[in-house]
């Protein structure tokens, strides 16, 4: 939980140091779009040169034209920096270089495409990066990207666009950044699109029918509208702040439920969330902390905990204000927070209760001016449980009882001291002043003890002062009525000292536990940063939270689908079973079990989940040595410190997959290292090999048979180091592809003809019609596709058996077929035989390296088709599909 600074007319001290930490550094501009197309590299392109003109030193560190001629026209008379090319799997890559631009230091430099990930071995891995180094460097910075590129938009995006977007960047980058969006309807995009001025018209029909239609760019526009403005709406507040300027400045709506001990606020909290997704705004549910909050009942706490914990996890931030009322906390915070929308409960109350004590949410519509204030009224049956809850705090409310003897009795002594102290100065002669003394045990009283001490005290010590002092002394007769006065004022200073002196003891309280409290989550989040292990993790979460709620903890974390005892303090061996069942509810159910919830309360054992996200990585269960439950007002630290922890947890099982990533990524590039090295030194003495057998001539029979032998093994071999060269391509991504119309019966014609030695003994059966259109594909890929799809049907077809290759169209498609009669696949393998190095063992199968396949995959993929296996209906053998879609099919045909 969080708590504002103080409203006071001061400029924010941490908004002061954010301003002054931008001191210095160049300013970022960024054109946002919310799809490539739109103009963003154009407009940037037009402002520099415009900047230029005015006489700006500007220059060009990287654009991308992408082939657009009125782009790359805007080029003409901008200075640009040549780019740092970098080698990479045999291209040649043109990087933004970083240091030229720092050794030239121009005022302004044009950088395109600001989340483009950047060539390994790069001084940084993204070129945002490169921008970050540039602007410490005090040079300004125009870039581009697009709404999509966004790391928080990323799963949204590709919900509705089923795209998923890898080059991403944080959104921290926007932060203190100038965003101009740069926009144009969906129509005019689709039809620049279909100009094309955009793709390629190739690419840009395929892109019409998938990522570029009209509800995607649509929902794109919006998504990048509404960013910028939430970009906007917070630097504006950041400059208020800085500046302690006054107003709501309602550029965006901001929305601020308060929440209380009562069973309705948990309505209030899900209508907050509501009215926040329609507003698209960010939320915020604050708790008011008075002096009455420490006389909560157990389960005024716990419902008060529950409901905090309930906007933390519908996404909205939480908040707890310290305040002497809750008309005062609520006016402080919501200025403080610059909202728009305040969201209270009405409680149902008697008239004449609200004439004695008055109604928060009837001062606050008067005395919150130009904040929309949504009343929602609670249940009356919720009040009965917390009939004693006033709507305004008063001083009186913050004592405990009548006091303490000890008070009374020490309040007593000092009336008596300071009696016998003015009788002493009576002695020495008529002083009329001895009626101050008074006010000193009074004050002390009330400082001490509180106000209703303080009210007893100044009546003795009215009462001791007119009967020792006053003329006629020794009784409680008046004579003079300037002595009355005396006595009325001394019990007036009486009452207002101990309003004052409780109420500024109430407000110490409060700030001192406000303080105890964020110096444990803060002493509590340091020793988490400094654990990399699971198992030290454990043992310090279960020693602190321990230590901090007063109570025995162990920690279960998940392993081989159950839970298992991962730390406790103090140590702890075994649970019991009905202690183990409520840890697994729990876990299951994301929901608290076990002593002081609603689920399980014959454990001794209170069980919390440890959530990150929507995944629960754990369980925490906490017991106290007196058996009692957990004290409800140790609740909200409770939360605080699990949150911490499920945080922790899961950057510690993050680090442990990126760590395995790591290991896999050095694995698959030493992999991919050995076999290019392999094939590539094969494959030269591989071809002599070929050439001079193909030279020699048999002088018998018997060598003619040996050397078809030799030949027909070599060329297995060289198809062998060939698919090894193909599968290196496609793991590291280096498929270069040149699309041309090719026909599929002169393609599967050349197929035949290249494994004719291989297909010696089957029949071709082709069934393709020469009235069928050319398909638009890289023919060499195409043709490896064709040649391993034939090679494993004559592999795994019985001998002599004839092999069928058939097209047909489809609504929407074209469908290859290529079919053996051999043994089938095996049920639940049609997909696994795909994968690399994957080989389907059996009685009727042969063995195999398991690449040819997958290049089959690799390679269709790669050209936007798709490849499936399935056993035939007709007869035993298995039918291998070659899936190409409509956008790939061109007109014209064999026989034109």
């Amino acid at each position: 939980m969080s708590t504002p600074a103080p409203s006071d007319g001061r400029p924010d001290p941490e908004a002061l140091l954010r301003a002054a930490a931008q001191e210095g550094r160049g300013r970022l501009k960024v054109f946002l779009g919310a799809a490539p197309g739109v103009g963003k590299t154009y407009e940037m392109l037009n402002e520099g040169g415009a900047r230029r003109r005015a006489g700006v030193d500007v220059v060009i560190g990287v654009i991308e034209t992408h082939g657009r001629a009125e782009t790359e026209a805007l080029l003409d008379g901008h200075e640009i920096v040549p780019r740092r090319q970098v080698e990479y799997q045999g291209r040649t890559l043109g990087e933004l270089d970083v240091d030229a631009v720092l050794a030239r230091r121009p005022q302004l430099v044009l950088v395109d495409e600001l989340a483009h990930t950047n060539a390994p071995g790069s001084r940084h891995d993204k070129r945002y990066q490169d921008v970050e180094e540039l602007l410490a460097a005090g040079i300004d910075v125009y870039s581009t990207v697009n709404i999509q590129h966004l790391e928080s938009l990323n799963d949204v995006v590709a919900s509705f666009t089923k795209v998923r977007v890898r080059e991403t960047l944080p959104d921290r980058v926007l932060e203190n950044a100038e965003i101009e969006v740069i926009d144009i309807p969906p129509d005019e995009l689709i039809e620049r699109l279909k100009e094309g001025k955009v793709y390629v018209p190739e690419e840009a029909s395929r892109a019409l029918g998938h990522f570029f239609s009209k509800s995607n760019l649509s929902a794109l526009r919006e998504l990048a509208l509404r960013r910028a403005a939430q970009a906007v709406d917070a630097q504006m507040l950041e400059h208020l702040r800085a500046h302690a300027l006054a107003g709501t400045w309602a550029a965006g709506e901001r929305l601020v439920v308060a929440v209380s001990e009562l069973p309705g606020a948990a309505e209030l909290v899900r209508a907050a969330k509501r009215l926040a997704d329609a507003l698209r705004a960010p939320w915020t549910a604050v708790h008011i902390e008075t002096p009455r909050t420490s006389r909560f009942t157990d389960a005024e706490n716990a419902r008060l905990a529950a409901t905090l914990h309930l906007a933390t996890q519908l996404g909205g931030q939480v908040a707890s204000v310290p305040a002497e009322s809750v008309l005062a906390g609520l006016k402080r915070f919501a200025a403080e927070a610059r909202a728009t929308q305040l969201i209270v409960g009405k409680s149902m109350r008697s008239r004449w209760f609200e004439l004695r004590h008055g109604s928060v949410v009837d001062q606050l519509v008067r005395e919150t001016p130009g904040i929309a204030v949504h009343v929602l009224p609670l249940a009356a049956a919720d009040l009965r449980t917390s009939a004693r809850a006033p709507a305004r705090m008063t001083v009186r409310e913050s004592e405990s009882g009548w006091g303490t003897p000890r008070g009374y009795l020490v309040s007593l002594g000092l009336v008596l001291l300071v009696t016998l102290l003015g009788t002493s100065i009576l002695t020495a002669g008529n002083i009329t002043n001895i009626g101050l003394l008074y006010l000193v045990p009074v004050m002390a009283a009330a400082t001490r003890y509180g106000v209703r001490t303080g009210v007893v005290t100044g009546l003795v010590s009215s009462l001791a002062y007119n009967f020792f002092f006053i003329p006629p002394t020794r009784t409680f007769t008046i004579q003079d009525p300037q002595n009355i006065i005396t006595v009325l004022v001394l019990l007036g200073v009486a009452i207002v000292s101990s309003q004052l002196a409780a109420r500024v003891r109430a407000q110490a309280l409060l700030a001192q536990r406000s303080a105890a409290q964020n110096s444990s989550l803060a002493g509590f989040a340091r020793l988490l940063t400094g654990v990399s292990k699971r198992d030290e993790l454990g043992q310090l979460l279960c020693a602190e939270v321990g230590r901090l709620i007063d109570a025995d903890t162990v920690l279960l974390l998940p392993a081989d689908g159950e839970l298992k005892l991962a730390a406790a303090s103090p140590p702890e061996d075994r649970l019991e079973s009905i202690e183990q069942a409520a840890a697994r509810w729990a876990f299951d159910h994301n929901q608290p079990a076990g002593r002081g919830s609603d689920t399980l309360t014959a454990s001794e054992w209170l069980f919390h989940p440890l959530t990150a996200g929507e995944q629960v990585l754990g369980v925490i269960g906490l017991a106290r040595p007196d058996a009692a439950p957990i004290r409800s007002d140790q609740l909200p630290l409770l939360l605080s410190l699990l949150d911490q922890a499920s945080l922790a947890l899961e950057r510690i099982a993050l680090e442990g997959e990126m760590a395995t990533i790591t290991q896999l990524k050095e694995r698959d590039r030493l992999r991919a290292a050995l076999l290019s090295s392999v094939s590539h030194d094969l494959r030269t003495p591989l071809t002599t090999i070929l050439g001079m057998l193909a030279e020699m001539r048999p002088a018998s029979d018997t060598q003619a048979a040996q050397l078809s032998t030799a030949r027909a093994e070599a060329e297995r071999l060289h198809r062998f180091v060939a698919n090894l060269l193909d599968m290196v391509r496609i793991e590291s991504g280096a498929l270069r592809q040149s699309v041309e119309p090719v026909d599929v019966v002169d393609a599967v014609a050349a197929a035949v003809h290249d494994l004719r030695g291989v297909l010696e003994g089957h029949a071709i059966q082709l069934d393709v019609s020469p009235e069928l259109p050319f398909v638009a594909v890289d023919p060499q890929l195409f043709h490896h596709c064709l040649i391993n799809l034939l090679d494993n049907a004559a592999k795994y077809g019985d001998a002599h058996a004839p092999i069928t290759v058939a097209a047909r169209r489809r609504p929407g498609a074209l469908l290859l077929d290529i079919l053996d009669e051999g043994p089938g696949l095996p049920p639940g393998e049609e997909a696994r035989i795909f994968e690399t190095f994957a080989r389907i063992e059996g009685s009727d199968r042969k063995g195999g390296t398991g690449l040819g396949l997958a290049i089959v995959k690799g390679f269709a993929e790669a050209m936007g088709l798709r490849v499936s296996a399935a056993n035939r209906t007709d007869r035993p053998g298995t039918c291998f599909t070659i899936h190409i879609p409509e956008d790939r099919l061109r007109k014209g045909t064999a026989s034109e």
